[in-house]
């Protein structure tokens, strides 16, 4: 039976797609939310950069963990009930991120958190496909992708300026507050759905359960999905990384930021939003290998900017930094479906969420060891080769087969 809307299938009231807009909202919502935190939170906690850089690793790597389990998950459940169940799900442990007392239980809410992200993330995407007409989903797509970016900007600006008018505590109070009143929005507005039949899981040792296994194992022996997956973990990893670090540089001498300040900074995220459209349309002409090429050298240029002592440079340069990874993320998601089987396209988009978030989670992290040799050059140096590398696995691992067959003559 055909589970997608049918031409003739009514669209759903302009109040849905204010649900759909507000799902995109309160996924993002906290999931970076304390990157202005940090430097507050290292004084706080008496800890070490790269530990209160956990906090946010500890949300990616959630996202990373459970993406693939919720595919399964959806197909026997309501949509409507995962969406709102984990829109409640992302609210109590933000709520009770407030009452930590140390940052191991902060760390441990945080990881919560972003478990239940892919119940939202991975299903509503399957919901719009569902249940508006083909015409109209790219435009309800677009509310949804224009409400994550929305909800990142929001809750990085607001936790920010909230602990600083009153405290990091009330930031996550707010937070989850918000994250409760979007899941009512969304309970009341959201259309429940057409029934669908439940869908068994497979079990180990089942045909059904071999059968998905082999179809992993042969997506990692794809050469093009592996180079994507690859430049995907990158995107993520410079974001977060440069995002994540810098804060640690602006709050230090001679920029002194303060906490309201740094939050700041994430407006250059708008910047990225309205370049990457105008991207995209160029992707299309100069193709996806130019595309990828041209985003991750604004980026490296952007990185390179920030080691600047003036800080309209910096700014600048994060510009830069957020452009060309919205543009990098158009174009290997754009990769993505060229390169994965057409059978295997839900596995493969799973895989490259993992992989995706795997890289936003080693960016909280790793890059603390370059702090403790040289600070934040010594971040800019180590982020830099990342994408380098990035940029080389995208030339050789883009390549198609017409064209290293060619290149072989």
């Amino acid at each position: 039976m055909e589970l997608h809307a049918q031409p003739d299938r009514p669209s759903p009231s302009p109040w849905a797609a204010a649900a759909v807009t507000l799902c995109g909202v309160c996924a993002f919502l906290q999931l970076y939310c304390t990157q202005p935190l940090l430097p507050l939170l290292t004084h706080l906690f008496h800890a070490s950069k790269t530990g209160v850089g956990m906090t946010v690793s500890a949300a990616t790597l959630g996202v990373a963990l459970s993406a693939p389990l919720f595919g399964a998950l959806t197909e026997r459940l309501a949509r409507k009930r995962v969406i709102v169940g984990s829109l409640i799900g992302i609210s109590i442990p933000t709520l009770l991120a407030a009452t930590s007392t140390s940052l191991g239980q902060l760390i441990f809410w945080r990881f919560l958190q972003g478990i239940m992200v892919p119940g939202i993330v991975a299903v509503i995407v399957t919901y719009i496909g569902e249940e508006w007409p083909p015409h109209r989903v790219a435009l309800i797509m677009s509310f949804y992708v224009s409400g994550t970016a929305l909800g990142g900007f929001l809750g990085r600006i607001s936790a920010g300026v909230l602990a600083d008018w009153f405290s990091w505590r009330v930031s996550f109070l707010s937070l989850g507050a918000a994250s409760l009143a979007g899941a009512a929005a969304v309970t009341a507005w959201l259309p429940h759905g057409r029934p669908r039949p439940p869908a068994p899981v497979p079990s180990p040792g089942s045909a059904s359960y071999s059968s998905f296994m082999d179809q992993v194992l042969a997506l990692f022996r794809n050469r093009r999905l592996v180079a994507t997956f690859a430049v995907g973990f990158n995107v993520l990893f410079s974001l977060v990384g440069v995002f994540t670090w810098i804060t640690f540089h602006l709050s230090a001498p001679p920029f002194s930021l303060s906490t309201t300040a740094l939050s700041s900074l994430f407006f250059v995220y708008l910047i990225g939003l309205v370049v990457t459209p105008a991207a995209g349309f160029l992707i299309t002409r100069v193709g996806l290998r130019a595309g990828i090429a041209g985003a991750i050298c604004c980026s490296i240029l952007g990185v390179l900017l920030t080691l600047a002592p003036s800080l309209p440079v910096v700014i600048l340069g994060l510009a830069m930094l957020s452009s060309g990874v919205f543009i990098a993320q158009t174009a290997t998601q754009s990769h993505l479906r060229v390169a994965a089987p057409a059978g295997a396209r839900v596995t493969a988009a799973g895989l490259y969420l993992t992989c995706y978030y795997l890289g936003g989670t080693a960016a909280g992290v790793l890059p603390g060891a370059f702090w403790a040799l040289g600070k934040w050059p010594a971040c800019v140096a180590f982020i830099v080769s990342m994408q380098l590398a990035a940029l080389a696995i995208a030339l050789v691992g883009w390549r198609t087969p017409r064209a290293i067959a060619s290149n072989a003559v």
